[in-house]
C-alpha cells in the first residue's frame, strides 16, 4: 500500500502524543510536519511533549511548526485535571532542547500542502484554529489537501466537556463551523471512541509489556484513567490513536457514511454542539463523512503492536 503523506496537528498531551508515535512508526504514513495548536494544556508544554514524544520514536528531525496560542475568538480553559500537570501525566516535564522550525503554523500547513498538492492529508486531533487559519491564508487549501481527519465532536451521545460538546469542537467551536463549511471532512467523535475504550484486560496487556513506549503509555494516561466517570468503569479513551489508526488502516473501518453536520458557533449552554443530520431534515449538502463502526479487535491489536515492538503494521499485514 502506497505511503501517505500526513501533517500532524495537535494539542499534544496524553493520548495525542500515542496518535504522533503511531503515525511516525507506521510505514502506511509518512509525517511530513507536526503543528501545535492551542487546547489541552499551556502551549509551551505542548510543544515540548510533541519533541518528545518524536525523540522517543527516533523522529526527531521531524520539524515541529507552533501555532495558534489561542482560539479564533472565544476564551477557553485547559484540561489538565484530564491530562495531569503539563499534560503527561503529572510528572513528566521533558526539556528536550529542539529548537522549533522557522514560521507559523498555519503558513506552514499551506506550504506542505503547496509543495505536494493533492497528496497530504492532515490529521487534526486538536482544536481547529490552525487549519481555520491556513485556510485564511489560502482560500484554495480545500483542493490543495489529500483529506482533512478530525477527532471531535460528539455526534448524537453526550460530550466530554459539557453536555453537548467534545473538548476539540468546544475550545474553538469558530474555526470548526470554518473547517467543516469548507472541507470534506472525514470525522471520528467522542461516542466512536467510547466505543472503542481500552478495557481493563487490554491496560492489563499493555502494563505486562516492558518496553519504553508501554511505559511512556502509562504515564501519559495515568491522569485520565484515574478519573471516575469518563468513560466505562476500569477503561480508558484514546480517540486520539483511534483517529489515527483508522486513517492508516482503512481496513479498520467497518462503516462509514456522509452526512450534513453543522457546528453551533455561539456561546453558551450549547457551544461547540455539533448536529449531524442523519434522516435529511435540512436541506444542508452531505460533505462530513463520519465513522460509524470500527474493527475494535484489530484496534487494540495496532495499538499494543506499536507498544510491544515500534510496529504497528505487523497488526494488520
Amino acid at each position: 500500500m502506497d505511503q501517505r503523506r500526513v501533517v500532524v496537528d495537535t494539542d499534544t498531551a496524553g493520548d495525542d502524543t500515542q496518535a504522533l508515535a503511531l503515525a511516525c512508526l507506521s510505514d502506511r504514513l509518512s509525517v511530513a510536519a507536526v503543528t501545535v495548536v492551542a487546547g489541552n494544556v499551556p502551549f509551551d508544554r505542548q510543544v515540548e511533549n510533541a519533541k518528545y514524544t518524536l525523540e522517543l520514536v527516533g523522529a526527531d528531525d521531524t520539524p515541529v511548526y507552533e501555532g495558534a496560542r489561542s482560539p479564533l475568538t472565544k476564551p477557553f480553559e485547559h484540561v489538565e485535571e484530564v491530562h495531569g500537570e503539563g499534560g503527561l501525566g503529572g510528572d513528566l516535564h521533558p526539556d528536550t532542547g529542539i529548537a522549533s522550525a522557522d514560521g507559523f503554523a498555519p503558513e506552514a500547513i499551506v506550504e506542505e500542502c503547496r509543495e505536494a498538492p493533492g497528496e497530504t492529508t492532515l490529521l487534526c486531533i486538536g482544536p481547529l484554529t490552525n487549519v481555520a487559519l491556513a485556510h485564511a491564508r489560502e482560500p484554495a487549501l480545500p483542493e490543495l489537501v489529500e483529506e482533512v481527519w478530525v477527532m471531535g465532536g460528539a455526534l448524537n451521545c453526550p460530550g466530554n466537556v459539557t453536555p453537548a460538546a467534545e473538548f476539540n469542537v468546544w475550545v474553538d467551536p469558530d474555526a470548526t463551523k470554518r473547517v467543516f463549511d469548507a472541507f470534506d471532512v472525514t470525522l471520528v467523535d467522542w461516542g466512536r471512541s467510547l466505543a472503542h475504550s481500552l478495557g481493563p484486560e487490554t491496560l492489563d496487556s499493555i502494563e505486562a509489556l516492558d518496553t519504553d513506549l508501554a511505559e511512556f503509555f502509562a504515564t501519559v494516561t495515568s491522569t485520565a484513567r484515574a478519573l471516575d466517570g469518563a468513560t466505562p468503569s476500569g477503561s480508558v479513551a484514546v480517540p486520539d490513536p483511534l483517529t489515527a489508526a483508522l486513517l492508516a488502516y482503512p481496513e479498520l473501518r467497518e462503516a462509514t457514511a456522509t452526512y450534513p453536520v453543522a457546528v453551533d458557533e455561539r456561546e453558551g449552554l450549547t457551544r461547540g454542539y455539533t448536529s449531524v443530520d442523519l434522516d435529511g431534515h435540512t436541506d444542508d449538502h452531505a460533505r462530513t463523512r463520519v465513522v460509524e463502526a470500527a474493527d475494535h479487535e484489530a484496534f487494540v491489536d495496532v495499538l499494543l503492536a506499536m507498544l510491544e515492538d515500534r510496529d504497528p503494521d505487523r497488526a494488520v499485514v
